[in-house]
């Protein structure tokens, strides 16, 4: 199912810059990794996973235009926008180059915004400002929130009750401001339990992304890296203090 979704995403991509006259273009797209203080400075804390060195974030550059992308297989890339929107999406380093070079090519054409990861301050502001959203929107639900992000955890624990998983075995069996953090074999335990899914972006990357769109509960996306897709697809998505 995983695979289809992320082929729906590259065919739709595919499409829409063809339609654009992009592809056939003389453009390089080129995917660098940045440092952890080019991608989020200095937030609060040091548990974020770019500050521990478990994932980087990829850049890609497309008409001066930047898009992002966590991954835990990261590199220097660069390519022709035609090969990068065939490439076979097979593992976690080729799914991160389309990922960012789709955030940042959409953005280029305006039809994506918020796709360079917020700094300092900004993962606190924004876990504080995305509680409220929620809270507005959905009142006072069950959260299970898939993928492990300090600032988030502290902010939704607040107000909701609140189920954290995630892939790191660091992570694992630890308990973040009292929220024990579980692993990928509580994930359908977690999501039956929930009333909402709150879901990191990064899933596209690793390809879990479809396991969290439930027709019996809603799933609202955050971070950069899903930031092109959810807007392809018309999935839920915040992330209101990236550039």
């Amino acid at each position: 199912m995983n695979n289809s979704i992320l082929g729906d995403v590259q065919q739709k991509s595919l499409k829409l810059w063809e339609k654009a006259g992009i592809l056939d273009e003389n453009v390089e797209v080129l995917a660098h990794v940045l440092t952890t203080e080019e991608a989020i400075g200095n937030p609060e804390g040091d548990d974020f996973p770019l500050q521990r060195g478990k994932e980087k974030l990829m850049e890609a550059t497309f008409k001066g235009e930047k898009g992002q992308a966590f991954t835990d297989r990261f590199g220097n890339f660069s390519a022709p926008l035609r090969d990068i929107c065939n490439m076979t999406l097979d593992n976690n380093f080729n799914r991160a180059i389309f990922i960012a070079t789709l955030n940042a090519v959409q953005r280029s054409l305006g039809k994506a915004e918020r796709t360079v990861h917020c700094r300092d301050e900004g993962p606190k502001l924004c876990a504080s400002q995305f509680a409220d959203y929620l809270m507005d929107k959905y009142g006072k639900v069950r959260i299970t929130q898939i993928g492990f992000q300090p600032a988030m955890i502290n902010a939704l624990s607040k107000k909701f009750a609140l189920r954290v998983v995630d892939l790191d075995p660091d992570n694992i069996g630890t308990v973040k401001d009292g929220v024990p953090v579980g692993g990928p074999e509580e994930t359908e335990d977690a999501i039956n339990d929930a009333e909402l899914l709150v879901v990191t972006g990064s899933t596209i990357v690793n390809d879990t992304l479809g396991d969290f769109l439930r027709a019996d509960k809603p799933t609202v996306f955050f971070g950069t890296t899903v930031a092109g897709a959810a807007e392809l697809m018309g999935w839920e998505r915040f992330c209101c203090q990236s550039s």
